[in-house]
This record gives C-alpha cells, structure tokens and sequence, in this order.
C-alpha cells in the first residue's frame, strides 16, 4: 500500500500537472524567448532549378511563421522579393535568377520571437526545360460551388505563356482533355460545362522551349444544393418552456445547417447572433420572455457551401 506522504506527493504533482496544461488551455503562453532554426537553404546555397524550399524547424505554441525573401540581402536590399505568413514549418516558391537573403520568425496571437539570421542563396538562369511551375488556385482537392473556377498559377521566369490544361480523366488521352490553350498571364475564369470532378495542370514556354509539367491538382465542382430540411421539434404553434430544444431531420448531403430564429414580425433576426451555423440537427435557443411568439427555420449546407431551401417557418411561445 502506498504511504500517505507518498500519495499526497503524487496527488500534488498530478494537481500541478492538470493546471498547467487547463491554464495552457487559456492562456497563450508567450514565444518571444524562444528561436528560430532554419535548414533549408543553407547559407550560400547555389541551384539552377528556379523552386526554392524553404524548410526550418517548429518552434513550440508557434501558430505561423513570418518568411521575408529580399535581393541582394538584408543590409542594403533592392527589393522585398517575399513577405508572407507560413502556417507549417516548410513553404516553396520559384525565384527569378539573382542573389538573395532570407530570414524567418515564429508568431502566435500575442508575441513574436526575433528574426533568425540571415542566409544566403543565389539562383542560377538556366533553361527552362529544368524548370516547373508552382499552381496556387485552386488547392488541391477542394470543392467549387460558383459559376467560375478562378484558376492562378505563378509565373516564370523567361516565360512568355502558359499552357493550361483540364480534364476529367487524368490527362490519359491528351488530344480530348476539356480545356488546352496558351495564355499570356498567370490566371483565368473559366465556366465549366458541368459538376464532376476536375484534373489541372500548367506548362510554361517561349519561343524556344517548354518547361515540365506542375503536378496535377483535383478540384470538384458541385453546384447542386442540398435538399429541403424538415424541421420535427417544437410543434408550429406550440407553447414550450426555456430552454427551447429545437429538432431537425438531418439531411442526407449537409455537413452543417444554418439556423434562422426570427422576432414575431417573421421576417427580423431575433438579435445579432442569429443566422447561426449548427453542425448537428439541434439547438437550444436560450433567449424569450414570457408571452412573445418567435419564429425559426433552418437551411442545409453542404460541403462545397451550397445552401439548400429553408425549411418552412414555425413558430412557438414562450410561456
């Protein structure tokens, strides 16, 4: 059997262990002592392929990172190549040929560290046929619900146009694929004939040569809402007690629902919470006083953001 002194040693270091992390919980904790190591590139790191990895390690109750790229470097810079805000602890980006700096830091809601040192890496020009370039929208397999895919993909350099190319059957017979033209930018709205699922990919070239293919991106399109929501609980009419436990059939595409609660006028938000987005098929409603009649319905949404039609309204008093 255990001592009690040894109990209650044990006890405490599990009662302190429990606070610090319910306090971790709620309190940020801070970063601004801690560093940044960085891996990749290493400090005067030469390469002919304009795509430049950046890599470097997490640092703990890290939320992102801050990456500057400047040309030539940090003491007298020409130009700010990059300034952007990485949420892993890795990020790629093609460069024009040139010498450049980077550095990086950590960031949360609440603090910083300080900036890495800076390295150096320079970009060689070479041909672009050892070149490939980087897609940036849409992500890969993501849901489109719009009219218009809104495809951009970066630039090259010594690149005059860019071949973009969609399909629906992974490019297996290139002569038939949806879309293959030659465009001058970097972007493009396309309308597509109907909802399925989508394969892209871009080629840069010039004159004289064509760089690799970017990997191949997924998007789906899906236009079609989801189906009319029945709304089960509180009878229309019905004089129910607080709170007010409101019921829906689940409906068989949505992953979440949007939940109207309307004044006695029918048509007013009951106050500035209201639409509000559930993702199960119930809600407590807290609010009412005594006598008022208050009016709900709800909408099916699905993963690609499709609203379905509401369900009818209802309405029930609170006693």
């Amino acid at each position: 059997m255990m001592k009690r002194p040894a109990f209650i040693a044990l006890f405490l270091l599990f009662f302190t262990s429990l606070v610090a992390v319910s306090c971790k919980e709620f309190i940020e904790p801070s970063i601004e002592n801690k560093k940044v190591y960085l891996q990749a590139p290493s400090d005067g790191f030469q390469s002919k392929l304009y795509k430049v990895s950046f890599w470097w390690d997490e640092v703990e109750d890290a939320l992102g990172y801050r990456l500057q790229v400047v040309s030539p470097g940090f003491a007298a810079p020409d130009r700010l190549v990059l300034d952007t805000l990485v949420s892993g602890n890795k990020f790629s980006v093609n460069l024009d040929p040139g010498k450049y700096e980077w550095h990086l830091r950590a960031e949360n809601g609440s603090t910083v560290t300080a900036y890495s040192g800076a390295r150096s890496f320079e970009v060689l020009q070479s041909s672009i046929k050892q070149q490939a370039v980087e897609l940036n929208a849409p992500a890969d397999q993501a849901l489109i619900s719009n009219a218009q895919v809104n495809l951009r993909w970066g630039t090259l350099y010594d690149a005059t146009r860019y071949r973009l190319q969609i399909d629906t059957n992974n490019f297996i017979h290139e002569s038939s694929v949806v879309y293959n033209e030659a465009l001058p930018g970097n972007e493009l709205a396309l309308a597509l004939p109907k909802d399925q699922s989508y394969q892209w990919r871009v080629q840069a070239e010039n004159d004289t040569a064509q760089s690799r293919w970017s990997v191949v991106n997924h998007f789906t399109l899906d236009r079609l809402p989801p189906g009319r929501v029945k709304a089960v609980e509180p009878g229309d009419n019905q004089t129910v007690s607080k709170p007010v436990h409101l019921r829906w059939e689940n409906v068989a595409s949505a992953v979440r629902y949007r939940l109207y609660l309307l004044k006695t006028d029918s048509v007013t938000n009951y106050s500035k919470n209201f639409p509000v987005i559930v993702n199960g098929n119930t809600y407590d409603f807290q609010s009412g006083s005594g006598g008022e009649r208050i009016y709900w319905k709800v909408a099916a949404i699905d993963a690609a953001g499709n609203a379905g039609t509401a369900s009818a309204a209802r309405s029930f008093i609170i006693p």
